[in-house]
């Protein structure tokens, strides 16, 4: 090693080669910052816009600050041990002043340097809530019952139904499968829908839930660079009897567990096996399981059991049924078939 390259040109100090560390890092800058940063948001849903891409990724007010003004820093590419703070005040009421401290080691010195930037918010409509707005729509599922109309039950999970898919959708990235409308009509619930992928699946769902099954009107609506635009209405008909209803058929009662066409899959109340009845050979609808009322167990024989009337609090007895252990002084679940003046066991 000569003496020229052991010592700084510069300062003078011991180097390997050429400008020794300090003179190096003094001679360039650690840290840049643009005046200033566009906030793009909607003031509607607060979704952000990320170039031209609007998102949903919803973050706190202070790590979207952060986020922006690091956004506006450049850092030398070899800076190590990077440290970043940001501080944040509002300076109007679109504008945000950041100052950003930045510590690191540049050729193994230790550097600090300050710069400041500043957030401009500016409110623009999302590509959502235009099309909203302007009442946009794809299709309508409308949730009706054969020969009755749906129940406050079917209504709230239909609604919830609704809801919960269109949740589901947009946090997987589907943006514009959005419910414009949602009306709970005379006879049903009519929910209007952004896609027509929203409303396969809600439609799909609620099938699911309640039975019944679904099918499809599409109606040519116009054209889009060539393409026919059509609006789907999802007709949902719901079956006559729900799951849970408690039939009597040739003296039985019978739980309702599924519906296939005009047969229902049925679970026997007396000796707690499955089978299958026809539409047809149903006398009539005692009720619903959800609306059963719970009976105290006063007793417990081999040939019946004796429960506490709910409403008039005097003892009747009860065939046993081999599917249910009654105990002594626990509930348990009846419903009344006031045509026979008798409580019934359902679970």
């Amino acid at each position: 090693m000569n003496i020229q390259t052991s010592i700084c040109p510069r300062c003078g100090q011991p180097s390997e080669e050429g400008l020794c560390p300090q003179c190096r890092a003094a001679e360039v800058r650690l840290l840049t910052c643009q005046p200033r940063v566009m906030a793009v948001y909607c003031p509607v849903c607060e979704s952000q816009k990320r170039g031209k891409t609007w998102s949903d990724l919803h973050m706190p007010r202070e790590d979207l600050i952060a986020e922006l003004a690091v956004s506006a820093t450049n850092i030398h590419e070899d800076a190590k041990n990077i440290q970043v703070n940001v501080r944040a005040q509002e300076t109007g009421p679109n504008r945000t002043t950041c100052t950003i401290d930045v510590e690191a080691t540049l050729y193994t010195v230790p550097v600090r340097e300050t710069c400041t930037t500043e957030i401009l918010w500016q409110k623009e409509s999302c590509d959502r809530c235009s099309r909203i707005s302007g009442g946009y729509y794809e299709g309508i599922v409308q949730v009706r019952a054969t020969d009755r109309r749906i129940n406050a039950y079917e209504r709230e999970v239909a609604t919830s139904i609704a809801e919960q898919a269109e949740e589901s959708l947009q946090q997987g990235g589907d943006r514009f499968s959005f419910i414009s409308d949602l009306q709970e009509t005379r006879d049903g619930v009519d929910v209007t829908v952004g896609t027509q992928h929203l409303g396969q699946e809600i439609s799909r769902m609620i099938t699911g839930a309640l039975g019944g099954r679904f099918t499809t009107h599409p109606k040519l609506v116009g054209e889009k660079e060539g393409r026919a635009l059509y609006r789907i209405t999802y007709s949902i008909r719901l079956p006559f009897y729900q799951k849970g209803d408690v039939v009597v058929s040739r003296g039985g009662y019978f739980e309702v567990r599924d519906i296939d066409g005009k047969r229902l899959r049925v679970f026997d109340l007396q000796s707690g096996q499955g089978r299958s009845l026809a539409e047809g050979e149903v006398e009539r609808l005692l009720g619903n399981v959800r609306e059963a009322e719970s009976a105290i167990v006063v007793y417990t024989q081999p040939n019946v059991v004796g429960l506490m009337d709910p409403r008039t609090f005097q003892t009747r007895e009860v065939n046993p049924v081999p599917w249910t252990f009654p105990v002594e002084g626990q509930p348990i679940r009846v419903l009344r078939d006031e045509e026979q003046d008798r409580l019934v066991i359902v679970g």
